[in-house]
C-alpha cells in the first residue's frame, strides 16, 4: 500500500501522545516492516517522538524490532526496522463471529488482519429465539481450543446483518431471524468473558477495506452486502457513515427494474427480495440444480459445468449491477465494493456486475471502480475483527488491554 499515515504532529495537548502512536503504528500497518527513519518521513513525526512511540507500542505488545532484516554490509549504524507484532510472533488475537442466517462462523485474526483460525457453526434446528444461547458457547469453546497457551486476545468482534447500534450492542431489528432489541454484546461476553463489539456486517467490511485495503477505499467507498440480508455501508475521508441510531445502509427495498418478485414489506421488485441468497437458493433447489438451499452448492455446480446454475448466477449477477449503477449515481465513489458469494469465487460472475452496472450508470464508465472484497473468502472474518482492530488503531494507547486467554 502506498498510502502515508496522517501527519500526527499537528496534534496537541493531551491528545498528542495518543495521536502520535495512531500514526506510527498506521504507518508500520501500511508499510512494515520499516526502519523508524521511514516512519518520521511517513508520519511527520520527529524521529526522538517515532523512537517514544515505537517503546511504547512495543511495551503493549502491537509493535517489535526485526534485527534479522538487517542488512550485514550496512555501513553506519544499522536501521533496524519495526513490523507488528502478529500471529506468527506472539502477537495478540482478535475473536471474531459473523452471525448469518444458515450459520456462523468464529475465527481468530492478528493485527494484519490474517485469519490463523476458524470454525464454522451450523444453525440447523435451532430456533433463532435460542440461537444465541448456542452460538455463545460455541464462540467459548472455539476460542478455547484455539488460542495459543499465554495467548493474548484484544477481545470479541461480532458482525451481523440487519440494523445494529453498536453504541449498545444492540441487535435493534434482524428480521430473517427475528430478532428486535437483541442485546447481543451482552450476551456474547456473558459467555467469553471479554470485551465485545457489535456492528453490522456491511459496516465492519467497510471497515476492513479502510484500515487493510485499497488505499481509495479511504477517499470514499460504497459496501454492498449481498446474502440472506442485503445491505450497504457507505465511507467518506474514511469515515464509516452510521446516521442517527446508526440506521444508516438499509438498502433492502432498494428498487430493482423488471423485477416482479413480492417482497414482505407489501411491494414487489425490493433488493434483498429479489437478490437474496434466500431467494436465490430456494429457486435453484425448486429447479432441481441443487439438494439444499445453501448458496456454496450453487456456485460448486456451476464451477462444474451446470448451465442452469450459471444461468442463475448471473441473472442474479446482472440484477445485483443494475442496484450497482443506480447507487453510482446517487452517491459516485471512488469505490465500490461488492461482497457476494460467486463474484468472490469466480471473476466472470464479477464482470456481470460490473457490466450490468456500466451499462445502467450515467455518471461511471468505469468497471475498474467495482471491486470484491480484498480479504477474499475470509472477508466476514476479517469484518468482524475489525471491529475490535479499528479502534485499537486509532487510539493504541488506550484500545489494547492485556486480556490473556480466559
Amino acid at each position: 500500500m502506498s498510502s502515508t499515515a496522517p501527519p500526527a504532529a499537528r496534534a496537541s495537548g493531551d491528545g498528542r501522545r495518543e495521536a502520535n502512536a495512531a500514526s506510527v503504528l498506521r504507518a508500520v500497518l501500511d508499510h512494515g516492516p520499516v526502519a523508524r527513519s521511514g516512519i518520521a518521513r511517513l508520519s511527520g513525526l520527529s524521529p526522538a517522538a517515532v523512537s517514544r512511540q515505537c517503546t511504547d507500542l512495543a511495551r503493549l505488545g502491537l509493535v517489535r524490532e526485526v534485527p534479522e532484516l538487517v542488512a550485514a554490509s550496512g555501513v553506519g549504524r544499522p536501521q533496524i526496522p519495526v513490523d507488528l507484532r502478529t500471529g506468527s510472533s506472539g502477537g495478540p488475537l482478535v475473536a471474531g463471529v459473523h452471525i448469518g442466517v444458515p450459520g456462523s462462523v468464529f475465527g481468530l485474526t492478528d493485527l494484519r488482519g490474517t485469519v490463523v483460525a476458524r470454525q464454522e457453526f451450523g444453525h440447523d434446528g435451532i430456533p433463532p429465539a435460542e440461537l444465541a444461547d448456542h452460538v455463545g458457547p460455541a464462540l467459548a469453546r472455539f476460542i478455547a481450543d484455539n488460542t495459543p497457551d499465554g495467548g493474548r486476545l484484544l477481545g470479541v468482534g461480532a458482525a451481523i446483518g440487519g440494523w445494529v447500534d453498536p453504541e449498545t450492542g444492540t441487535v435493534v431489528r434482524h428480521d430473517a431471524l427475528g430478532w428486535h432489541q437483541h442485546p447481543l454484546a451482552a450476551e456474547l461476553h456473558r459467555r467469553t468473558g471479554l470485551p465485545v463489539r457489535v456492528d453490522n456486517h456491511a459496516r465492519a467490511v467497510a471497515q476492513s477495506e479502510l484500515l487493510f485495503g485499497r488505499p481509495a477505499a479511504r477517499r470514499s467507498l460504497l459496501h454492498l452486502f449481498v446474502g440472506n440480508v442485503v445491505d450497504a455501508a457507505l465511507a467518506i475521508a474514511g469515515v464509516v457513515h452510521s446516521g442517527p441510531r446508526s440506521g444508516a445502509g438499509d438498502v433492502a427495498h432498494l428498487p430493482v427494474p423488471d423485477s416482479t418478485v413480492a417482497c414482505p414489506c407489501g411491494r414487489t421488485g425490493c433488493l434483498e427480495a429479489t437478490v437474496s441468497d434466500t431467494r436465490l437458493t430456494r429457486r435453484a433447489v425448486e429447479r432441481g440444480i441443487i439438494p439444499e438451499p445453501l448458496v456454496g452448492l450453487l456456485v460448486d455446480a456451476a464451477a462444474v459445468g451446470d448451465r442452469r446454475a450459471d444461468a442463475l448466477l448471473r441473472e442474479r449477477a446482472h440484477a445485483v449491477g443494475r442496484a450497482t449503477g443506480l447507487l453510482l449515481d446517487v452517491l459516485n465513489p471512488d469505490l465500490v465494493v461488492i461482497t457476494e458469494t460467486s463474484s468472490s469465487i469466480q471473476p466472470e460472475y464479477l464482470d456481470e456486475i460490473r457490466s450490468a452496472a456500466i451499462a445502467h450508470a450515467h455518471v461511471c464508465d468505469d468497471p475498474g471502480r467495482i471491486v470484491v472484497p480484498h480479504a477474499g473468502p475470509p472477508v466476514l472474518l476479517v469484518a468482524a475483527a475489525t471491529i475490535v482492530l479499528n479502534p485499537l488503531f486509532k487510539n493504541p494507547l488506550q484500545a489494547a488491554p492485556a486480556t490473556r486467554r480466559p
